[in-house]
C-alpha cells in the first residue's frame, strides 16, 4: 500500500490530529542516499514530521524547509516539504550507525546530537519568509518537533515518529502522528489526552504491528472520538530535473557557458536531495549556448 496521511479532529473539535504511513517515502530516501540504520531513522523521522507539518499549510503554493543541526556525527538534516505531500530530504553524513541505545532502539540522539537547533522556514508567498528556530531538546526528532510546536507556534502538541530498519539496511516500516490541543479544549480532555498518550506503546511498536494511520489515531484517541477529515498520498519526490538544470545553465549567460565549454568541456550538476547527477556534454552545452542568444 502506498504511503498516505490523514487529517482528523477528535473530541468534538477540541483536538486536531494527523497520522501517516511513511515506509515507501523513507525507503526511497534510504535507497537514494544509501543511509545506514541510525541515519535512516534520523532522516526518516525528520521527513515524516516535516510532511505532517507541511500538510498544515493553507495553500498548495506554500512550501517549507526544515533544518536540524545538533552537532552530532550525522551532520545536518535538511528536508523540503510541501502541502501536496511531496517531500525530499538528505543528511550530510548518511553512513552513520551505532549500537542500539539502553532502550533497545536506534541511537538517533547520539547521531543527531543535541547541541544545536531545529529551524523551520516557511515560504507563504509573502515578501519575507516565516522563520522559526528552537534549541534541540533531545535529538530524538519527535521530542524536538513537539517542543518546536509549543515554543515557536504556541500550539501544545505531541509528535511521534518511528522508523524500523531491516538487517540489509532497507526500511521495514515507518509512520508517525501529530496530536495538537486546540484553544477550545477543556482541562478534562487535555488530562484524558495526556493519560492516553502516556499509556500507549511507542510509535515504533504501533508501526511494527502494521497499524494504518487511521488505526494509529484510534489507538491514541479512541475510535469513537475521531472524525477523519481528509486523506492524501505522500511520497519522496524531488523538484530537480534535467530541464531545470538546463534552464539554470542558460540563465548564466553566453559568456559563462562559453567559459565552461573552454575550461571544462562539460558541466556536471548534483542534487543533494535526491542524489541525482546531471551531466551535460560539450555538444549539449553548445546547444544551450545557442539558446541563450
Amino acid at each position: 500500500m502506498s504511503d498516505y496521511l490523514i487529517k482528523a479532529l477528535a473530541f468534538d473539535g477540541q483536538i486536531r490530529a494527523y497520522a501517516m504511513s511513511g515506509s515507501e517515502m523513507v525507503g526511497e530516501a534510504q535507497h537514494r542516499h544509501q543511509t545506514w540504520p541510525t541515519a535512516s531513522a534520523a532522516l526518516g523521522r525528520s521527513m515524516m514530521a516535516s510532511t505532517m507539518m507541511a500538510s498544515m499549510l493553507k495553500s498548495d503554493k506554500h512550501k517549507m524547509t526544515v533544518k536540524i543541526e545538533g552537532g552530532g556525527p550525522i551532520g545536518a538534516i535538511v528536508v523540503d516539504a510541501a502541502p501536496s505531500g511531496h517531500t525530499r530530504g538528505y543528511v550530510t553524513n548518511p553512513q552513520v550507525h551505532f549500537d542500539l541505545n539502553q532502550h533497545g532502539k536506534l541511537d538517533v540522539a547520539r547521531a543527531v546530537g543535541k547541541n544545536g537547533f531545529l529551524s523551520v522556514v516557511k515560504d507563504l508567498g509573502l515578501r519575507d519568509n516565516f522563520t522559526g528556530q528552537v534549541p534541540l531538546v533531545s535529538g530524538e526528532i519527535g521530542d524536538d518537533f513537539t517542543y518546536y510546536f509549543a515554543a515557536s507556534e504556541q500550539v501544545p502538541s505531541s509528535v511521534g515518529v518511528g522508523v524500523l530498519v531491516n538487517p540489509d539496511n532497507s526500511i521495514l516500516a515507518a509512520g508517525g502522528f501529530v496530536i495538537q490541543v486546540l484553544p477550545n479544549a477543556s482541562d478534562t480532555i487535555i488530562d484524558l489526552l495526556e493519560e492516553r498518550i502516556s499509556a500507549i506503546p511507542p510509535i515504533s511498536k504501533l508501526v511494527e504491528k502494521g497499524l494504518t494511520p487511521e488505526e494509529i489515531l484510534f489507538e491514541l484517541l479512541g475510535k469513537e472520538n475521531v472524525k477523519i477529515l481528509d486523506k492524501m498520498p505522500v511520497s519522496f519526490q524531488c523538484t530537480c530535473s534535467r530541464d531545470r538544470i538546463a534552464n539554470a545553465l542558460v540563465s548564466l549567460g553566453r559568456e559563462e557557458i562559453r567559459s565552461i565549454i573552454e575550461d571544462e568541456g562539460q558541466a556536471e550538476a548534483h542534487c543533494h536531495f535526491c542524489n541525482e547527477t546531471y551531466l551535460f556534454a560539450e555538444d549539449e552545452l553548445e546547444e544551450l549556448y545557442n539558446e541563450s542568444r
